[in-house]
């Protein structure tokens, strides 16, 4: 095994829309806004993930964009908007899978302190802050045009 080759997981992220905005949550360890997300569980189907992880770190209830398919005996999953390989530390990596989702019902959000210290939810201008990260604010626009067309 080439001993320069990262360690690498694979990991979900939710963008969540809601009334035309996306909620970011302050990641306590990290100390920047994120959308809710994490790890991959084996076994766990990446669509799955996404969404037990929004309900782990929010409470929302959720419905991932998309639709399953089935193509004779071959189930074709939600697929994620996008893949991002992230650097998250000195030779460890996550690929981390993109959804984007919608709001189901009317719930306000929990958020579970054990992840993240504060949360807002940000308008197309809200995502313009310097204070987010570039990918953030590209896929948080993302999701709420697509959201809202999806209406």
């Amino acid at each position: 095994m080439d001993t320069d080759t990262p360690t690498r997981d694979f990991t979900a992220t939710t963008f969540i829309v809601r009334h035309g905005k996306t909620l970011l949550l302050w990641h306590k360890k990290i100390q920047a806004w994120f959308p809710p997300g994490g790890h991959i569980n084996p076994d766990e189907l990446p669509e799955v993930a996404a969404v037990r992880e929004v309900v782990e770190e929010t409470g929302l209830e959720v419905e991932i964009l998309g639709r399953r398919q089935k193509w004779g005996s071959v189930e074709v999953l939600r697929r994620p908007v996008c893949i991002l390989l992230e650097d998250i530390s000195e030779g460890h990596q996550h690929i981390d899978l993109v959804y984007f989702a919608r709001v189901v019902g009317e719930a306000e959000e929990k958020i579970d302190a054990r992840e993240a210290t504060g949360s807002k939810w940000c308008d197309w201008d809200g995502l313009g802050s310097t204070e987010i990260h570039e990918d953030i604010r590209r896929l948080g626009r993302q999701a709420i045009r697509q959201v809202m067309e999806d209406q």
